[in-house]
C-alpha cells in the first residue's frame, strides 16, 4: 500500500524538490503552496511519476485551513505517514525597526503553523502507530545573524518543538526530527542577492562568497537534493530510533 505524505510549500524552491524525490518513490502526496498555479504544478509532479495526489492552497496563517487541508487528505488517503513542515517566509531588519506584524507572520508561518498541522496528524499517526514528522528549520535554528530577530526565533523554537513531539511519539512509534540547511539557492534567495547588491555595493558573486557563504566552511549553496534525500532516509524505516535530531545541513556552519 502507498504511502501519503503532505508537504507544506509544495509547490517552489525545497518543497517542491522533497515532493519530487518522494513522488519517484511512489509517495501519495498533498501538495500545498500560494502560487497561482500550485495545482498545475502539482499535476505535473503527480503525471510525471504516475502517482495519487491533492493540492490544497491552505495558507499558513489559517488554523482552521490547515485543519481542513489534514482532514481532506485523511478522507482521501486513509491516513498520513509524514508530514514534512516546510513552509517559512523571512523578513530582514534591525529589531528597533522591526514591523510587529512582520514579527507576527513568521512567527506563525514557520512555528504555529508546524504546531497546528502536527496536532492535527498525531491521532492518525497516533492510530496506526506510526508516524514520521519532519521539520525543516535552519541553520539559524541553531545559531543566530544580526537583523534577523524573528526567523532566529522562529527556526529555534521549531527545533525546541521537534525535541518536544519526539518525546512525546516515542511511544506510539512516532518520530520526529528537524533539518538545519545552510544557504540554499532558490527564488527567494535571488531576491536577497539583490538586496544585498543594492545595500553593499557588491556584485553577485561578492555577495555570495563575502555575505552569505561566510560563515560557511565549504563556499557553496546547499542543494535541495541534499535536502530531500535527507528527509527522505528519515521518513525511512532505517530511521526508526532517530528521532528528536535537529540535523545541520551547512557547510560546516555550526561546527565552527
Amino acid at each position: 500500500m502507498a504511502k501519503t505524505i503532505l508537504i507544506t510549500g509544495s509547490t517552489s524552491g525545497i518543497g517542491m524538490g522533497i515532493a519530487r524525490c518522494f513522488a519517484k518513490e511512489g509517495y501519495q502526496i498533498i501538495f500545498n503552496g500560494l502560487e497561482p498555479n500550485g495545482a498545475e504544478l502539482a499535476q505535473q509532479i503527480a503525471d510525471e511519476f504516475g502517482i495519487r495526489h491533492i493540492f490544497n492552497p491552505a495558507n499558513m496563517l489559517d488554523p482552521d485551513a490547515l485543519k481542513a487541508m489534514v482532514a481532506e487528505a485523511i478522507q482521501t488517503f486513509g491516513n498520513i505517514d509524514v508530514l514534512v513542515n516546510n513552509a517559512g517566509i523571512q523578513f530582514v531588519s534591525p529589531v528597533e525597526d522591526f514591523p510587529e506584524q512582520k514579527w507576527n507572520d513568521i512567527i506563525s508561518i514557520n512555528l504555529t503553523a508546524a504546531f497546528i498541522l502536527t496536532k492535527a496528524v498525531w491521532p492518525s499517526m497516533k492510530n496506526q502507530n506510526r508516524g514520521r514528522i519532519i521539520n525543516i528549520a535552519s541553520a539559524h535554528g541553531l545559531v543566530a545573524s544580526e537583523f534577523k530577530s524573528a526567523y532566529v526565533a522562529a527556526k529555534h523554537g521549531l527545533v525546541g518543538f521537534t525535541k518536544t513531539i519526539a518525546l512525546e511519539g516515542a511511544p506510539f512509534g512516532i518520530t520526529a526530527n528537524a533539518i538545519c540547511p545552510g544557504y540554499v539557492h532558490t527564488p527567494i534567495i535571488d531576491k536577497q542577492i539583490a538586496d544585498q547588491m543594492k545595500a553593499h555595493q557588491m556584485t553577485a558573486d561578492e555577495v555570495v562568497q563575502k555575505v552569505m557563504l561566510d560563515k560557511q566552511a565549504i563556499k557553496s549553496f546547499i542543494s535541495i537534493d541534499t535536502i530531500a534525500q535527507s528527509v527522505l532516509f528519515l521518513a525511512s524505516e532505517t530511521a526508526n530510533t532517530i528521532t528528536g535530531i535537529a540535523l545541520p545541513l551547512d557547510g560546516g556552519w555550526t561546527a565552527q
